[in-house]
């Protein structure tokens, strides 16, 4: 008997391989009894030392190695594959996944003490492999879905994905980690950027076995579920059963991520959705650009107005969070071009902007045009665009600039109320963004980027240069911004002195008798309070329009109770009379 394993390389500890425990899951429900300690999986990540990767696996002494590969890991595996077979001499070696699936006679060659490479889905080749391997039988040139030395053994038919069973039995091993869950396989769409184009058929699990899936993860209040299918909403009528079911027996914790087409939301649909618990559902949105002539030759047709409508919607529910992509060195979008899309995006105010970098995936149809659109990118993973006929080298840095300023000054969450204010000073949202990041370049930020409490000042000094006259109400909603996410220890320099505000110690003394705010306080002393609370003294009404208040009011901020979207403290607007 042959001692097989399954490895994953994971981006990140959180992460995990869904790919090599759905292959496990099916290859056991085939094997014959006794089989078990022959089939074993290894998870490790990309953070790891390649030694350490290969003396754990070595110390696993496996006759054959399975390597799920994908552009996050391949550089890691590159080097496994190498070392391996120096330390286990007689080991056999098989890759399979998204990144070796395509130009798979060059890795061979490449690598010549590989085995061969599993095309396409895998199940029911590798439960076929694993069979050769214990028995002898099927011989491999008649397993279908492989690439060996010889050639390949030709195409599989497409699984379906109800024959592939349930892997999440034990969550024990996933403590701590996203779960990732497959409910469909196959899009309808053709971007020429997404290796999903290539398969377009559509295979839907049975709709009362998700919900028995769905409910296990329910039952056992797991943190977050990742729905990997690529166009959840791409059949209405099972999106819809989906959303309504997770509504109806919502737990009060999990959350369900789903990436989904916005433009193909149907009023049902947003019905179900205005009425589930903020936090239940989160929505992953590829716009990717506003551009006509770009959408029209990468095969993405839809309705931005209707798509800018839907997300408008959804937002106004205050339940929802939802995250918008862009992809900038797409064809025919020039600098300028993407700044337009940028705006277009930004304008619907997502809860997340992600300014991704096209990626030349290895058997996109993207990657058959790069010489059409004049697209260089790198020559290992991530194959990340370096340029194309419309964008510069130099303006993709710029862009990167403008990426990292977003991150932290967007969907950070934490300068919700000071960037509008800023954007006011500039022709556009890009415009500022673009500003911002050549600001931070000038200071040497991004060499040695600020720390998260003083990018709050980086950004009053970068407000004082663009228009000083507006220091005193930037420093108040910088200030706001920082006491809705947490109670400071200690005061930045640009915060007013308030210490000696016997408005403030009054406050507390009276609302410890009284509750009038904080009513689930009842325990706690005027002191406690002052600890537990904060109460912050303002001229302008930072948290709506900014306008100059005819006098000041104080702001009581309650870390106890916390919107559930954006953790954001819940607060009060007291005058400082109110005990007069």
């Amino acid at each position: 008997m042959k001692k097989v394993l399954l490895i994953g390389v994971n981006a990140k500890y959180i992460h995990s391989n869904p790919a090599i425990y759905s292959l496990h899951a099916y290859t056991r429900m085939q094997m014959a009894e006794g089989w078990e300690e022959y089939l074993q999986l290894a998870e490790y990540t990309i953070n790891q030392n390649m030694e350490t990767i290969l003396a754990d696996i070595y110390g696993r002494k496996p006759d054959v190695a399975a390597f799920s590969c994908y552009i996050w890991n391949w550089n890691m595996i590159q080097e496994l594959i190498v070392e391996l077979p120096k330390v286990l001499p007689d080991i056999k070696i098989w890759l399979g996944g998204p990144e070796v699936s395509f130009h798979g006679e060059k890795l061979l060659q490449q690598y010549p003490g590989v085995q061969g490479i599993m095309i396409g889905e895998g199940e029911k080749t590798f439960a076929e492999l694993f069979l050769h391997y214990q028995t002898g039988t099927p011989s491999l040139s008649s397993i279908k879905g492989l690439l060996l030395p010889q050639g390949y053994t030709g195409d599989r038919t497409l699984t379906d994905i109800n024959e592939v069973p349930f892997f999440y039995d034990n969550l024990e091993k996933f403590k701590n980690r996203i779960i990732y869950y497959e409910s469909q396989r196959g899009c309808p769409f053709r971007c020429a950027y997404c290796l999903s184009s290539i398969d377009k058929q559509v295979r839907i699990r049975d709709l009362d076995t998700v919900k028995k899936h769905l409910q296990f993860f329910l039952d056992n209040r797991v943190d977050q579920v990742k729905f990997i299918d690529r166009t959840f909403n791409c059949n209405a009528k099972y999106a819809l059963a989906v959303w309504s079911y997770l509504q109806e027996h919502d737990n009060g914790v999990t959350n369900f991520h789903f990436e989904i087409a916005a433009d193909l939301l149907t009023e049902e649909q947003l019905s179900v959705m205005e009425k589930m618990r903020p936090g239940l559902i989160q929505l992953e949105i590829g716009v990717q650009s506003t551009n006509e002539k770009t959408l029209h030759v990468i095969n993405r047709y839809m309705s931005l107005a209707h798509l800018s409508e839907m997300v408008a919607k959804i937002k106004g529910f205050g339940n929802i969070h939802q995250h918008l992509d862009l992809i900038a060195g797409l064809p025919y979008e020039d600098y300028e071009s993407f700044g337009h899309s940028f705006d277009d995006v930004y304008a619907m105010k997502p809860e997340q902007l992600q300014l991704g970098f096209l990626k030349v995936l290895k058997g996109s149809p993207i990657e058959e045009h790069t010489q059409e659109y004049g697209i260089v990118y790198q020559e290992k993973p991530p194959y990340e665009v370096l340029g194309t006929n419309w964008l510069s080298y130099a303006e993709i840095l710029k862009l990167k600039g403008v990426e990292e300023m977003v991150e932290l000054y967007y969907n950070s969450l934490q300068f919700v109320h000071s960037i509008p204010v800023l954007e006011k000073c500039f022709t556009s949202s890009f415009a500022m963004y673009e500003a911002l990041a050549d600001y931070y370049k000038r200071k040497g930020y991004f060499v040695q980027t600020p720390a998260r409490s003083y990018r709050y000042q980086v950004l009053l000094e970068f407000m004082d240069e663009v228009d000083v006259t507006k220091h005193d109400l930037f420093a108040e909603c910088l200030t706001f911004d920082l006491y809705l996410r947490e109670n400071l220890k200690s005061r930045p320099d640009f915060m007013k002195d308030m210490s000696e505000k016997q408005a403030v110690k009054d406050f507390y003394r009276q609302e410890a008798e009284r509750h009038t705010y904080l009513k689930d306080y009842e325990s706690y002393n005027g002191v406690q309070l002052a600890k537990m609370t904060h109460m912050e003294c303002f001229s302008y009404e930072v948290w709506g329009t900014g306008i100059k208040l005819e006098k000041p009011v104080y702001l009581l901020f309650d870390y106890k109770h916390r919107n559930p979207l954006t953790y954001d403290a819940q607060f009060f607007v007291i005058e400082e009379n109110i005990y007069e």
